[in-house]
C-alpha cells in the first residue's frame, strides 16, 4: 500500500484511486508523488552509507547556483533538520551527536531512522507517510519524534503513521484504520476505540496477555564472559565495551535492556564473531574456555544469533524460504557435497509447521514476506542450527501483535527444550514482560543486574540513563 502511495508501484499496477485534495492521481514514480507533497520514510532504510549525513538529506536535491554545489547551505541546513529530529538536542540528551559531515556508515540503527526522518523533512511534505518509524528508537528519541508530529499537525501537515506499538498510535492518532491480511477490517476515530478492539481486530482474536511469561526454572551456566573489552572499529583507542562480565543460564529467557548506543548489540554481535573489531576478554561455553572468530566457529559452539537487521544480515532476499533456511545447516541437508533437494524441502516444511510461518511454499522468495514471516524464517535458519544459546537481538522490531505473541511462545518453548535464550530489547515492556533476569548496559559496560521480581521500568531507565555529547 506505502508503495502504490509513493509511486513505487506506477499507476497501471494497481486498482483503486488515489484522490488528493479532490483530485484523483496517479503516481508514476517517487519524484511525481514528492511533488505533490507525498513522502514516504519506508522502514527499510534507503541511505547510501558511504555519504555523509548532509548529502543524503538533500540527495538529488543539492541546493547551488551555476552547477556548483553550496556545501556550507547544505551543512547549515542539514544541522537545522538534525536538530528538529532530536539528534543535536540542546540538552546533550542523546549519548552521541550526529553532525552533516558524518557518515551514514558510522551511525547506529536508530540515528540513521532519525536521519530518514530529517529527509522526509527536507522534501517540504505535505502528506508524511512513515512506515514503523520508532522501531529502532528509544524511549527519549520516541518522545521526540512524536512532538515533532504534533508540530507538523498543528502547521497542517497529514501524517499516515504506520505502527503495531499501540500506544503510539493511541496518544499520536486522531484516526485508526485497521488492516489484516491485505484487507481493511476497521476505522474509527480513535476516541471511539479501545487498544484492545484495535487488537482484536489485528490478530482475528483476544489476546488476554501480550506477554505470556514463564517462570523457568534456572539451570547450569551455558556462556559465562568476563572482563570482555571490544573496540570501536572508527575511533583507533576507543572501546565499545568496557570490561564486561556476565552469565547466562539454561533455562531462562534474559532479557538485555539499555539505550541506544550502550552496546548491546556490538557486544552480542562480537562474542557471536560477527563484529568487525577486535575483542578481548574469555568466553566459556559450558565452562569450558572457547575463541570464536567467526560465526561458524559459534554456530560450531552452539550459539545462534537472530539478528536485528533481518534483511541486511540474516536473509538472502532473492532466495527462497528453503534455502533461507538450510543456508547455516548445509551439512544437515547435504549428501557428499551435493544438497539432497527433498530433505530441504522436508526440514523446511517441519520447521514452517512448527513456527506457523504463512507461506504460500517453500519456494516463496523471502522478500514477498511480511516482517513477521521474514522474521520466522530468520529463526527457522538459527533453529536448524541445534543451538544450546540462541540470542534475539531485537526479535520483534517492525511485526505485528499477533506475530510478535508467537515470538514470545516460541522463546517459551526453546527454553523448556533446554535451550538458553537471550533477547536484547529496546522495548521495556517487552523486557519486563518476558524475562526471567535482566541486565542493563549503559555507555558499554553493566549497569545492572535485577531478577524479575525486583525489576521495573524506573529501576531500568535509572541505571541505563547516563552520558552526552559534546
Amino acid at each position: 500500500m506505502i508503495k502504490i502511495l509513493c509511486g513505487v508501484y506506477p499507476g497501471g499496477t494497481y486498482e483503486g484511486r488515489i484522490i488528493i485534495n479532490g483530485k484523483e492521481f496517479s503516481f508514476e514514480n517517487t519524484s511525481a508523488a514528492e511533488k505533490q507533497g507525498v513522502v514516504c520514510i519506508h522502514q527499510e532504510l534507503e541511505l547510501i552509507p558511504d555519504l555523509t549525513v548532509g548529502e543524503n538529506i538533500f540527495l538529488g536535491k543539492y541546493p547551488g547556483r551555476f552547477g556548483l554545489v553550496d556545501w556550507n547551505e547544505i551543512n547549515r541546513k542539514t544541522q537545522d533538520y538534525l536538530s528538529q529530529v532530536g539528534l543535536l538536542p540542546k540538552n546533550n540528551s542523546v549519548e552521541r551527536c550526529v553532525r552533516s559531515h558524518d557518515k551514514i556508515k558510522s551511525l547506529g540503527i536508530g540515528q540513521k531512522q532519525l536521519v530518514e526522518i530529517a529527509k522526509a523533512l527536507a522534501r517540504d511534505a505535505k502528506i508524511l507517510i512513515l512506515d514503523e518509524p520508532t522501531a529502532a528508537l528509544t524511549e527519549s528519541e520516541v518522545e521526540t519524534l512524536l512532538l515533532l508530529l504534533e508540530k507538523l499537525r498543528a502547521k497542517g501537515i497529514t501524517c499516515i503513521y504506520i505502527s503495531h506499538k499501540l500506544d503510539e498510535v493511541m496518544r499520536i492518532a486522531d484516526s485508526v484504520t485497521i488492516l489484516r491480511d491485505g484487507r481493511t477490517v476497521g476505522s474509527s476515530s480513535i476516541k471511539d476505540i479501545s487498544k484492545n478492539d484495535i487488537i482484536r481486530m489485528m490478530v482475528g482474536r483476544e489476546l488476554t496477555n501480550l506477554f505470556p511469561f514463564e517462570a523457568h526454572q534456572q539451570g547450569e551456566v551455558v556462556l559465562e564472559v568476563e572482563n570482555y573489552y571490544v573496540e570501536d572499529p572508527a575511533v583507533a583507542g576507543r572501546h565499545l565495551i568496557n570490561d564486561v562480565s556476565f552469565r547466562v543460564h539454561f533455562g531462562e529467557i534474559l532479557g538485555i535492556s539499555g539505550l541506544m548506543g550502550a552496546g548491546r548489540t556490538e557486544l552480542f554481535s562480537s562474542i557471536f564473531g560477527a563484529f568487525p573489531a577486535s575483542s578481548r576478554g574469555r568466553v566459556l561455553i559450558n565452562g569450558e574456555e572457547v575463541r570464536i572468530k567467526n560465526p561458524v566457529d559459534a554456530l560450531e559452539h552452539g550459539i545462534a544469533l537472530v539478528t536485528e537487521d533481518r534483511k541486511k544480515y540474516g536473509l538472502v532476499l532473492g532466495m527462497d524460504i528453503k534455502e533461507n533456511t538450510t543456508l547455516s545447516s548445509l551439512d544437515e541437508v547435504s549428501r557428499v557435497g551435493v544438497v539432497d533437494l527433498n530433505k530441504e524441502i522436508f526440514v523446511t516444511n517441519k520447521l514452517i509447521s512448527q513456527l506457523r510461518t504463512k507461506t504460500p511454499g517453500v519456494e516463496e522468495k523471502v522478500r514477498n514476506l511480511s516482517g513477521g514471516n521474514q522474521q520466522k524464517v530468520v529463526l527457522q535458519k538459527a533453529l536448524l542450527t541445534k543451538p544450546k544459546l540462541l540470542i534475539f537481538d531485537e526479535p520483534t522490531r517492525g511485526i505485528d501483535v499477533g506475530a510478535k505473541y508467537e515470538i514470545y511462545k516460541i522463546m517459551n518453548d526453546l527454553v523448556n527444550q533446554g535451550v538458553a535464550v537471550v533477547m536484547i530489547s529496546s522495548e521495556l515492556e517487552e523486557v519486563l514482560g518476558m524475562s526471567n533476569r535482566i541486565y542493563v548496559m549503559s555507555q558499554g559496560r553493566i549497569a545492572g543486574e535485577f531478577s524479575a521480581e525486583e525489576a521495573n521500568q524506573e529501576i531500568i531507565m535509572h541505571a541505563a540513563v547516563g552520558g552526552g555529547c559534546e
